[in-house]
Order: structure tokens, then sequence, then C-alpha cells
């Protein structure tokens, strides 16, 4: 065994074990407090909370992109259903279903990843807040306010933005779970042309769904861009 590969366990090994410490806190303070803990932890092997802030966007918007794909893969399979003649339903049902319940994961995956997001930033900006009294230099303190304002003010944005397309996901997830459980109750020709008329609706549902994401995507990319200058 190479010296690299035993200090990449060796190193692997202190990850974990301070990870796992951090997640005994769940039973102390909750989620808060193993989120709080867990940022402590990773500062201890050196990434700052700024890294660890726009690691958290970057996760965020994936989860949006990922979601995204999710909402228009289940369109097209509700399309495809409602559009379905002869052949055997029940796998048609099933390729629906199965497609639905990707997107609620999908849905929850991002609502999961804003609020680590916003865990990060909060701990961020209280610490910058503070150590803003530490300055002796009043010019180079109030440039750092500055800073502070404009940082906060883009992440601002960005969570907005964040938490508006997240809240668009809601509605169409219950219009979707309404016709899966028809059709569920329901399974036959009948059923399926009494869908018919709803396509639209759900493809205008999808479609602007789809245009929030895109925008939030852009603002967590803008983000990221003048965090990392």
């Amino acid at each position: 065994m190479g010296t690299s590969e035993v200090g990449g366990r060796a190193w692997a090994g202190l990850v974990a074990g301070l990870l796992a410490a951090a997640a005994g806190v769940v039973g102390v303070g909750g989620v808060a407090g193993c989120q709080s803990a867990t940022i402590a932890v990773w500062e201890r092997l050196g990434y700052a909370k700024r890294e660890q802030l726009v690691e958290k966007v970057q996760e965020a918007r994936d989860s949006q992109q990922e979601a995204k794909e999710k909402f228009a893969s289940a369109l097209e399979q509700f399309q495809a259903m409602t559009g379905f003649s002869g052949g055997e339903l029940e796998g048609q049902y099933r390729k629906l279903q199965r497609e639905f319940e990707r997107c609620k994961t999908a849905a929850e995956d991002v609502g999961e990843r804003i609020g680590k997001t916003e865990g990060v930033a909060s701990a961020l900006f209280r610490e910058w807040e503070a150590e803003l009294t530490q300055y002796s230099d009043g010019a180079m303190r109030e440039k750092s306010e500055g800073q502070l304002r404009d940082t906060r003010r883009l992440y601002e944005k960005l969570v907005g933005a964040m938490r508006q397309a997240e809240g668009k996901m809601k509605p169409v997830l219950t219009a979707m779970n309404d016709r899966v459980l028809y059709l569920k109750h329901n399974l036959n020709a009948a059923a399926i042309a009494s869908l018919s008329g709803d396509v639209k609706m759900i493809e205008g549902d999808v479609s602007r769904l789809i245009a929030e994401m895109n925008q939030s995507i852009a603002e967590a990319d803008a983000f990221i861009s003048q965090m990392k200058r």
C-alpha cells in the first residue's frame, strides 16, 4: 500500500469521525445544531464558511436542475398516458407513477438543499457582522461593511428566487397527484380520455415552473461567480 493511499485513508477516517461526531449533535440540539456542528467541522478541516456557502449554492442549483428534468419527464409520461390507445394500461400507468414519485423526491431534495444553504449563509453573515467590531482601521471596516451588504443583497435575491421556484413546485405536484390517483382508481380508456383536456393545463404549469427554475439557476450561477472573485 502506497504512502498516498495510507494518507488518503487517514484523511477520510478523520473526516468521517468528525462528521459522525457532528451528527451526534442531532440528539442534543436538533437539525439546526447538527448543521452548525457540521459547518464547524468543515472549518476545522480548512473549508471557510464562504467556501461552504458556494458549495451549498452549487448543490442547490444542481438539485433544481435535476428537479427540472424530472418534472419534464413526468409531463412527457402524462402526455403519453393521455394519448395512449390500446395495449396494456397497467404498464403505462406504472411508468407515470414512477416518474411522478421521482418528481416528488427531487422536489423534496430541492427544499433540503435550500435549507442547508440558508443555514451556512446565516452562520457566515453572523460571523462577518461580529468580526466587523474587531477592526481598528475605520476605513477598512467601512469597506468590509459594504462588501457584507453587497453579498447579503445578492444572496437574498438568490434565495428568494430559489424559494419562489420551490413554491411553484407544490401546486404542480398537487395537480399531478390528483390525476395519478384518479388513474389509479379508474384505469380504463374512458378515464384516460377524460383527462386529455387537462394536458394543456399541466403543460402550462410545468412550463412556468421550468421558467422559474431557470431564473433561479441563473441567480445561483451569478452568486457563485461573484463569490469566487
